[in-house]
């Protein structure tokens, strides 16, 4: 299925049973206040990376510092950009900052290649990766990609994923002239028409062309049957060995977050804009606020989210994504993780949405399902 934009302004198996037992011990723990947390008194400095630049997937930052979620919780959280997720998983396990955040598909790439990384919540549950062609491009399906140039970036996450794609959506990637391009300069490649199509996620190149009166038309990897997750916080091992109740309360105060988001979607947007002087100062910049939050939102309306709370990751889902990963984006000397050790449910969970927040997330969400049907 496309993705369709006419809006001109705005890293052995494993049975299951011991997958789901990984995943089921001691998940309602946090839920339960099993772990102790900083005293309000005594705020706890923690440094966390989000994975990019200030956009739709990361806003939940601002929110949870500038509205006092972390605070709340006990925690003095100081934010800083990332230059991409695989750079924010190695400073994780590094100890560069105590958590971060990454896009799922490239965490389980760097466990795969021994990165000390624990995916401690989901942040968001569709990756939206897949290719972009301008609205009247005559490529109408990913078999017409043949032929064209395909503008793609060897450090972006889809990246990897591309021959999958080709292999899942009926096309030979061999016909096709792969064309390296900096990630910076993607989409106005695609705007100049250099390329016939450029591979990227969604949530980026959307809000950065739509404002501008670009239409597109998104192919979205899922639609060929990759489903991936989106963003998962991530942390070290040995913090959640060494102090769960310091894991909690960040993952706490970050579900929170991402449900105020939900529910306060113009607050969420002005708070953003007003931490981030340097969108808020672009003409184009409220409407790249508003679309990249509302597809973060829209992809966080799922079961995952609505039966057992925000963070949760399906086990199952996670088992068969790791095992896609591994053999198509990890490489040859990769060692398949364990998912069951890899992805935690037990911080999760103790956020939802209740029925008046889940009507008030779909009516804020409603305007950008457009994009995504």
């Amino acid at each position: 299925m496309m993705l369709a934009v006419v809006e001109s302004r705005e890293g052995g198996m494993l049975t299951r049973r011991r997958v789901l037992a990984g995943f089921g011990a001691a998940a309602g723990a946090a839920a339960a206040g099993g772990f102790p947390r900083p005293a309000l008194a005594q705020a706890t400095k923690v440094t966390f990376t989000t994975s990019w630049i200030p956009e739709g997937p990361n806003l939940f930052a601002t929110i949870a510092r500038d509205k006092g979620f972390w605070k709340k919780h006990g925690l003095d959280v100081s934010v800083a950009r990332g230059s991409g997720s695989g750079a924010a998983a190695q400073a994780v396990a590094a100890g560069t900052f105590d958590f971060g955040m990454a896009a799922t598909p490239t965490a389980i790439i760097q466990a795969s290649r021994n990165l000390p990384i624990t995916c401690i919540g989901q942040i968001n549950y569709d990756a939206l990766m897949g290719v972009a062609v301008l609205a009247a491009s005559p490529i109408k399906a990913p078999k017409d990609l043949e032929g064209r140039k395909l503008g793609a970036s060897v450090t972006s996450g889809e990246y990897p994923f591309l021959p999958l794609f080709a292999e899942k959506a009926g096309f030979d990637l061999k016909k096709v002239d792969l064309v390296q391009i900096d990630g910076k300069v993607r989409e106005r490649s695609l705007v100049e028409k250099q390329v016939d199509a450029v591979s990227s996620f969604a949530t980026s190149t959307l809000p950065s062309l739509v404002p501008l009166g670009t239409e597109l038309r998104f192919m979205l990897f899922r639609d060929a049957g990759l489903d991936f997750y989106g963003q998962s916080l991530i942390t070290q091992p040995a913090r959640i060995e060494k102090d769960p109740g310091l894991v909690a309360a960040f993952v706490a105060g970050a579900m929170e977050a991402i449900r105020f988001t939900m529910t306060d979607f113009d607050e969420a947007v002005n708070l953003f804009l007003k931490a981030n002087s340097e969108v808020a100062i672009s003409s184009t910049g409220k409407a790249y606020a508003r679309i990249g939050l509302g597809l973060t939102n829209l992809t966080n309306l799922v079961p995952e989210v609505k039966d057992n709370g925000f963070g949760y990751a399906d086990p199952a889902k996670v088992a068969t994504m790791t095992d896609v990963v591994v053999r198509y984006g990890a490489g040859d000397k990769a060692t398949r993780p364990d998912p069951a050790a890899l992805f935690t449910n037990r911080f999760a969970g103790t956020v939802k949405l209740e029925a008046k927040d889940l009507a008030a997330a779909e009516a804020g969400a409603a305007p950008y399902r457009k994009y995504v049907i």
